[in-house]
């Protein structure tokens, strides 16, 4: 490779912002684990999906079983990891990079896994 090819992608490194590069290293860290990206997640099939865990929530306790919602971004998309019967999930929070498993689901039209397995993995 020439200096000029390296200057080159230095310099569109530098023009692009900070949210493209995080999603492209997201993508790339996807393809890396062999993960399906979470826009190519089809209803009702078995997934294999890794990101970084964007925000964490609870259900309102109105609710008859309480619900811990995470939300996790590929850098294609974001999807929802709801685990039923539970407040709190320990190394579970925003920033971590999880690889999650389970059958997705699309509820209003955000896909979704309920109670699904789990890692957490260094990004």
């Amino acid at each position: 490779m020439s200096w000029k090819t390296s200057l080159g992608k230095v310099a569109e490194r530098l023009a692009k912002p900070v949210e493209q590069l995080e999603s492209d290293e997201l993508r790339e860290t996807t393809r890396k684990l062999g993960a399906t990206p979470i826009c190519d997640a089809v209803d009702r099939s078995m997934v294999s999906c890794c990101g970084t865990v964007r925000s964490v929530s609870l259900r309102p306790r109105g609710d008859s079983v309480p619900a811990m919602v995470v939300d996790l971004d590929d850098g294609s998309k974001t999807m929802n990891l709801v685990w039923l019967g539970r407040r709190k999930i320990a190394g579970i929070e925003p920033g971590t990079y999880l690889k999650v498993h389970g059958r997705v689901t699309y509820v209003k039209g955000t896909p979704t896994i309920f109670n699904p397995s789990y890692e957490i993995k260094a990004p």
